[in-house]
């Protein structure tokens, strides 16, 4: 071996397998040589255009539209007057039938809330009916049956007698909000079964058209038929019974009401248990104190209601409440808003007990009494 050899082999070979591996790290990393590689252009992929959400309320109808029914009503209107003032002198005319009979018809609609074929409706659309024509959307018809009917709340509650019925489910009322969409149905102008849409635009509205009242009220279109038809929300829950419109008309200008579907439950419910509904009461008449009573009392505006009458034999009349009295709490309820009370104490089972804290003279002073039975006609007590 020369000396080149046993040079490279003792120093050569590492040098020359380090410039190799250094070489090929370069050919990999150029950019390693002070000289920066220009990137390549990338392709441009066209994006697909962004789709509009358009909101669809189609499961929410499909789950609520079925116990959606229509409701028609006869009722035969008699007329007083002589007979024979209305008949003609020809022998055979049809005019010698008596004219003092005329059959009354109308419709409305009504929502089947059991299984059992429980129908809820509002009373004045099946009020003084003859006969009552229940008819699904699936185009089965049949003859009604008013199980019980309540004036203060107008709510109605009807039978039929079918098999395999849908029902709505309930949703809680309570949890209703200003803004919620909600969707009408019903069978306005007797069409057959329609769907509007709208939102909640107030709760607890009182219009004073009956006794207990805190209607939800929306923009869905609510027309004449209408009435006893489901309100629901976007779950296709019931929410109401549809009951009022407001307009100048007759036609929807978007105030439609209906009645919250936890008062309609309980009007159903005792209806159908007790054939009645029973509401606790106290025997009074208040109202919410003004402007002008709040300050000749040093109270601070709704801080309770003025005890304005009080019934003759009324729990109140008998535990020494008096005309003037200023209610400030019943039981933990504090009492500012005078129909709100008046809901919460028919609520209330007759026979238990209350308190109720007054303010007589500047002082406050306790009673208890027991919660009566409302009677059908309070002023007769």
């Amino acid at each position: 071996m020369n000396r080149f050899s046993q040079t490279l082999s003792w120093f050569g070979w590492p040098a020359l397998c380090g410039l190799l591996v250094a070489l090929i790290i370069l050919q990999q990393y150029p950019s390693l040589t002070g000289e920066v590689e220009q990137a390549k252009p990338q392709p441009v992929v066209e994006q697909p255009p962004l789709q509009t959400f358009v909101p669809s309320f189609n499961s929410a109808v499909v789950k609520a539209a079925p116990s959606v029914v229509s409701i028609f009503t006869q009722r035969t209107l008699r007329r007083p007057g002589n007979r024979d003032n209305n008949l003609l002198s020809e022998p055979f005319s049809k005019s010698r039938i008596p004219r003092r009979q005329q059959v009354q018809s109308s419709l409305g609609s009504g929502v089947i809330v059991s299984p059992a074929g429980y129908v809820l409706t509002n009373n004045h659309v099946i009020k003084g009916a003859d006969d009552i024509i229940v008819a699904l959307p699936d185009f089965r018809e049949t003859r009604a049956k008013v199980i019980g009917f309540d004036p203060e709340t107008d709510l109605a509650v009807l039978k039929i007698e079918m098999e395999n019925l849908p029902s709505a489910d309930w949703a809680d009322s309570k949890s209703v909000k200003i803004g919620d969409v909600v969707l009408a149905i019903g069978n306005p102008f007797g069409l057959g079964q329609t769907v509007s849409q709208g939102i909640i635009s107030a709760t607890r509205r009182d219009l004073r058209l009956s006794t207990y009242e805190g209607f939800l009220q929306t923009d869905a279109a609510i027309n004449i038929g209408n009435s006893g038809g489901a309100l629901i929300n976007a779950k296709g829950e019931l929410v109401g019974i549809s009951t009022a419109l407001i307009s100048s008309d007759g036609g929807s200008e978007g105030l439609g009401f209906a009645i919250p579907s936890n008062l309609a439950k309980f009007v159903m419910t005792s209806i159908i248990d007790r054939g009645r509904v029973v509401r606790g009461w106290l025997g009074i008449e208040s109202t919410a104190l003004s402007t002008e009573l709040a300050e000749a009392f040093n109270l601070p505006l709704g801080s309770g209601i003025l005890i304005s009458g009080v019934y003759e034999n009324g729990p109140a009349k008998s535990a020494g409440l008096q005309r003037g009295d200023i209610i400030l709490r019943i039981n933990e309820l504090v009492t500012y808003d005078a129909r709100k009370v008046m809901n919460s104490v028919a609520k209330l089972k007759p026979g238990s007990k209350v308190t109720i804290i007054v303010l007589r003279d500047g002082k406050e002073i306790p009673f208890v009494t027991e919660v009566g039975e409302r009677p059908e006609d309070p002023t007769r007590g």
